[in-house]
């Protein structure tokens, strides 16, 4: 097929795709509880992408279809009892004080529902501090002075970048823990205690990642994102052990793609600072593009602590809305992949010899994450690495191309950085 009869065929695929009701099922007993997702409508006929719970844990999703005139809630309770039998838990056990980070720039809309959520949270002991990065506008410190003045702290970094950001509220907590999240989520009345509980019962645990959800799917790019995984990575807790690094992951630990995302990640506050927080050259807002969370889980494994993924500990993500959103993206990742490889290697040289001995299935790995993939059905949005839809050559090819640039985004990254903290310095202490 000629190029562009090819880019014409990638895009009505696109345009088909329908939108997907969110909703999540509580199966209890014999009952089960039908709620729409955070922001959604009530449920009714067609497609709908489920979160199913146990005790209200979730356990696993499906996608579901409703008939016209059926009851949502009954056929999509039959269909989960099918597929997800009993489950046991462990009780998480007391969390520690805890702080969370939200990261902020120019949208207070949205964090004005984020605070909501964690405000909402059942953990005993938290705070909240939200970093405004780089303002332009004073609307951000406005809505905290306003609303949320005697619950939330609010902390300037007038540099811009995440990492940076996320520093400049490592600093100013007071916890035990540090929970950070995005300004973009809903988080489940239970993701505090959940993400924060397993540090009270592993001391060697040094960071701890959750569950990411779509809150809508609302247009085809959401829907395309959440069906090549999304941000999930499954439903069944796991710890890396760098002491007994895992035999079905040969890259361990460079692969920290897999262990989390940085809108739902924790780190005992000690072990954060002690391998000196995130490197302020990664991140969004940086020429580096991203990276930032992958850095942090890399240097804390590097340490020899431990790393924690849990279903349980769950946010609802707003996924962007547009193809160019899905192009931004593609490119992000890939720059903030190599990135924050660059960084690991520039601030930890001693990790070189592990990297190169596993540079050749690094490559394969980064051409099987980069490749097209015509798959046209077959999954759930929401499970990791199982595709619903075509994934478009145009966005493979942006990822690869944002790999290629991530190294000298983060050397040009790391430059600007020096020429800020030059023009900050007074003349006569240079």
């Amino acid at each position: 097929m000629a190029r562009s009869a090819r880019a014409q065929e990638e895009i009505r695929r696109f345009l088909d795709i329908g939108a997907v009701q969110v909703a999540e099922l509580d199966l209890d007993g014999d009952e089960a509880v039908l709620r729409p997702g955070p922001g959604s409508p009530p449920v009714t006929h067609g497609e709908v992408f489920v979160l199913v719970r146990r005790g209200g844990r979730p356990v696993g999703t499906l996608l579901g279809l409703v008939p016209e005139g059926a009851d949502p809630r009954a056929v999509l309770a039959e269909r989960a009892r099918s597929e997800f039998g009993p489950a046991v838990f462990g009780d998480p056990g007391e969390p520690p004080f805890t702080s969370v980070v939200v990261a902020t720039r120019e949208r207070a809309g949205q964090l004005a529902r984020a605070l909501d959520s964690l405000l909402a949270q059942d953990h005993p002991r938290f705070e909240i501090v939200v970093v405004d990065n780089a303002p332009v506008t004073s609307e951000t410190r406005e809505l905290i002075e306003r609303k949320y003045a005697d619950r939330v702290r609010y902390v300037h970094e007038p540099v811009p970048g995440l990492a940076g950001a996320h520093n400049a509220g490592l600093d100013a907590v007071r916890g035990e823990v540090v929970a950070f999240t995005d300004d973009d989520v809903v988080a489940d009345p239970r993701w505090l205690t959940e993400l924060s509980a397993p540090f009270a019962a592993d001391d060697g645990l040094g960071c701890c990642t959750g569950l990411i959800l779509p809150a809508r799917l609302t247009t085809p790019a959401q829907v395309l994102l959440e069906s090549h995984g999304g941000f999930a990575k499954g439903f069944t807790p796991r710890t890396y052990d760098p002491a007994r690094p895992p035999g079905d992951e040969p890259l361990f630990p460079f692969t920290a793609g897999r262990f989390g995302s940085g809108a739902n990640m924790a780190f005992r506050t000690a072990v954060l600072r002690s391998v000196g927080g995130f490197d302020p050259a990664t991140g969004a807002g940086t020429a580096a593009r991203g990276g930032d969370d992958l850095y942090g889980f890399v240097r804390v494994l590097a340490q020899g602590h431990r790393l924690r993924y849990t279903p349980y500990a769950l946010v609802w993500h707003h996924h962007r809305e547009t193809w160019r959103d899905l192009e931004t993206q593609a490119y992000g990742y890939g720059a903030g992949l190599t990135a924050y490889l660059t960084a690991v290697l520039v601030n930890r040289p001693a990790l070189l010899p592990a990297f190169l001995a596993r540079l050749p299935r690094g490559l394969v790995h980064a051409r099987a994450l980069t490749a097209v993939r015509e798959t046209d059905g077959g999954g759930t949005p929401g499970d990791h690495d199982v595709r619903t839809h075509p994934w478009p050559r145009r966005l493979s090819r942006l990822q690869r191309r944002g790999m290629l640039y991530g190294p000298a985004g983060y050397l040009k990254a790391r430059r600007a950085l020096r020429a800020t903290a030059r023009d900050e310095t007074p003349r006569g202490a240079r």
